[in-house]
């Protein structure tokens, strides 16, 4: 429910939470109600791809860093056709963007898509208290005639939660589509969408893959039809234990051998398909910050995440799978939480993070090469 944002920032918010702890701001974007999961980003720049990230659906998105908005807005860095997050949360809005390729204030892009927020509260409290709790539901409410904290309480503890939430059809597309490659076409790959950013096939094209785009519900046929050098799966929102249809397809895959390259969604995919369970993390990976360890190589990465599930994955042993030896390859120096997992008897591999990093860093580039080198061995 949104209305105008004429007077926003004058206008009176609540965040509330729902273990009952709640913060009053201003609203900031549409004037209304949302609900959602809380979680926190860590990343200090790059908020126009955070926002327009699928894996963001249904999400409430706290910024960890106090000043935002002042690039504002462009027609050239959204990862998607809108943004996904329920809800947004700021500290200290900038009051007028200052960039040059700046068309639009971020307070007038939320209100233009009726993305409900709230600013002036103090995030590092709500950050820290969501660390310590969990990430929620919460809901943010703003407008001069507020329900009172009971009733705003009861309406965010009604709220859907995110354990068992199967989403990845709601955020792709429902109509195959192709994104050509740039220069000499050398591969041809598909994509199964399960909520991929515009990034990704182009890292892909640049490298001249031939991508094309499949909806989330694409079947094994769908997938082969397009005559694939290899298999992408790429991230999306929601718990990885309702994807049952796209491991069944993963399964497929594997059992013909085809390259196949997992991102985020696609790593928990690979996951499953390799018979290891998923869990919901206590507040997950959010930014643009995250240190991760290529165990193949020794080197460590500064990448970007979003994710509140990871695999259960041995991280001190090679795994036999119905397809052959398995082992994690790469893993969160924060926490120890599988970032990645590679095949040793098929071509197959995944990260949990976003290698396509739209807007940084892009020290994990590499992995879009590393998926060209298994299509090359392949096709030799």
């Amino acid at each position: 429910m949104t209305t105008s944002t004429r007077g926003a920032h004058r206008t009176p918010a609540v965040l509330v939470l729902e273990d009952g702890r709640i913060f009053r701001g201003r609203a900031y974007g549409a004037v209304g109600a949302t609900f959602g999961e809380a979680v926190f980003s860590t990343g200090m720049t790059g908020y126009q791809e955070t926002l327009t990230d699928p894996s963001y659906h249904r999400q409430v998105v706290v910024m960890t860093a106090p000043h935002v908005g002042n690039t504002g807005v462009n027609d050239e860095d959204m990862e998607s056709k809108k943004i996904w997050v329920s809800g947004y949360v700021v500290r200290d809005p900038a009051r007028v963007p200052s960039n040059w390729r700046s068309t639009r204030s971020l307070d007038e892009e939320l209100a233009a898509q009726g993305v409900v927020g709230i600013s002036g509260i103090d995030t590092r409290a709500l950050t820290r208290h969501l660390r310590e709790r969990g990430a929620m539901r919460v809901g943010i409410f703003s407008g001069n005639a507020l329900p009172d904290e009971g009733t705003m309480l009861a309406e965010v503890r009604q709220a859907p939660e995110m354990s068992g939430a199967d989403l990845s059809a709601e955020v792709a597309t429902t109509e195959a589509y192709v994104v050509p490659a740039i220069g000499e076409k050398k591969f041809t790959v598909a994509a199964v969408d399960l909520g991929i950013k515009g990034m990704t096939p182009h890292r892909m094209a640049e490298r001249g893959i031939e991508v094309h785009v499949l909806p989330a519900t694409a079947t094994l046929e769908d997938v082969y039809a397009v005559g694939p050098d290899g298999v992408f799966f790429s991230n999306g929102p929601g718990d990885p234990s309702t994807a049952d249809h796209p491991v069944e397809v993963m399964r497929g895959v594997l059992e013909r051998g085809t390259p196949l390259f997992g991102i985020c969604f696609g790593n928990q995919i690979l996951g499953r398909a390799l018979g290891f369970g998923t869990f919901k993390l206590k507040y997950g990976h959010r930014g643009i910050n995250q240190p991760v360890q290529d165990r193949t190589t020794g080197k460590v990465e500064v990448t970007a995440h979003n994710h509140g599930f990871a695999v259960d994955a041995p991280l001190d042993k090679v795994s036999e799978t119905p397809y052959g030896r398995a082992e994690v390859s790469h893993v969160c120096l924060n926490d120890n939480v599988v970032e990645g997992l590679r095949l040793l008897d098929r071509p197959a591999f995944s990260v949990q993070y976003h290698p396509e990093a739209a807007a940084g860093p892009h020290d994990a580039a590499y992995l879009f090469d590393r998926f060209v080198s298994l299509m090359e061995g392949q096709r030799a």
